[in-house]
């Protein structure tokens, strides 16, 4: 369960990065029904830490009161050496059973202790190359937005490290608990990071508006069989254009993109309604429990039950 969270303060952190970290994890949120975690910021040699910016933190903890934690987070620091000491911190941590978290170039961090050696991790474009080149046994994936190897979770540029701190969130305590964070911090509270994840996301994610009318109808008729055609009238378009335009400006195809929204509403229901399968197949436009099944399957990699048992309001059950 992700419960405890430690932060680590090294000397030349960007402020964005180190904030993304504080805010996701450091907030109490009970009041809107969100999680609350027990959150620390540690550094090497308590004292000033000084940012990418040149101003300067004054962290009083150091790495000793991080012991026993759930989550270490690694922001970025940039591509040079760092203190040994974070390195062996990091080690015994994940020895330990903690989870990592790199943002950004915090990657280079995580990959100096060879705990990345022989698997993916994600950095920000700009540091692909190097990260790959200064760590060949690292497989460094510059596309997506961040690489969830199990106790071992990296990310690319600044707002990728919101994406990966919500993902980890769900992960560990579901959808509701991501969305409540996300609500909070006016951002979704999903997206795609290029593997199999529990997603979740109260607000519709939008590069631009001119199709905003269109998808907002989508999530208000999940139950309907809404072909490309009706889409498109209702967007003014021909089938063809309004294919063409709505990948290009959402990044995924009207199937791809309804599939999603039914899954959050199936994941929404699955959490917070006692509703059968067959009842929730139906609301949300997957017509059959079995096809229900086949979309959590191939997606989620598990099943609407299993997801329900890890997830669900115990009230109800």
């Amino acid at each position: 369960m992700l419960r405890r969270v430690a932060v680590l303060a090294i000397d030349g952190l960007p402020p964005f990065e180190f904030g993304v970290a504080c805010e996701v994890f450091g907030i109490d949120r009970r009041d809107t029904g969100g999680p609350v975690f027990d959150f620390r910021i540690v550094t090497a040699v308590p004292g000033p830490v000084t940012t990418s910016l040149g101003f300067e933190l004054t962290i009083t903890a150091g790495l000793d009161e991080a012991e026993g934690v759930d989550l270490v987070v690694v922001p970025a620091h940039g591509t040079g050496a760092v203190d040994p000491a974070y390195l062996d911190f990091l080690r015994s941590a994940h020895a330990n059973g903690a989870t990592i978290l790199s943002i950004c170039s915090g990657a280079f961090v995580l990959a100096a202790t060879g705990l990345l050696d022989g698997r993916r991790a994600a950095t920000h474009w700009m540091h692909a190359e190097a990260l790959g080149r200064l760590y060949p046994s690292v497989t460094v994936d510059p596309e997506v937005l961040y690489v969830d190897e199990g106790s071992l979770v990296t990310s690319a540029g600044t707002s990728a490290g919101i994406d990966a701190c919500l993902h980890l969130v769900r992960r560990e305590l579901g959808a509701g608990a991501a969305n409540a964070i996300a609500r909070r911090m006016v951002v979704p509270a999903q997206r795609d990071g290029g593997q199999a994840q529990f997603i979740g996301a109260p607000i519709v994610e939008r590069p631009s508006d001119s199709l905003a009318g269109v998808q907002d109808w989508m999530v208000a008729h999940l139950d309907r069989d809404l072909s490309i055609d009706e889409l498109a009238r209702r967007a003014h378009m021909s089938p063809r254009t309004f294919a063409r335009r709505f990948r290009a400006e959402v990044g995924a195809t009207p199937g791809a993109w309804l599939n999603r929204q039914r899954l959050l509403r199936a994941q929404d229901l699955l959490e917070g309604t006692d509703d059968t399968l067959e009842a929730i197949a139906d609301a949300t436009g997957f017509g059959s429990a079995a096809v229900l099944r086949h979309h959590f399957a191939r997606v989620l990699q598990t099943t609407p039950t299993a997801y329900r048992r890890t997830f669900g309001d115990r009230r109800l059950a």
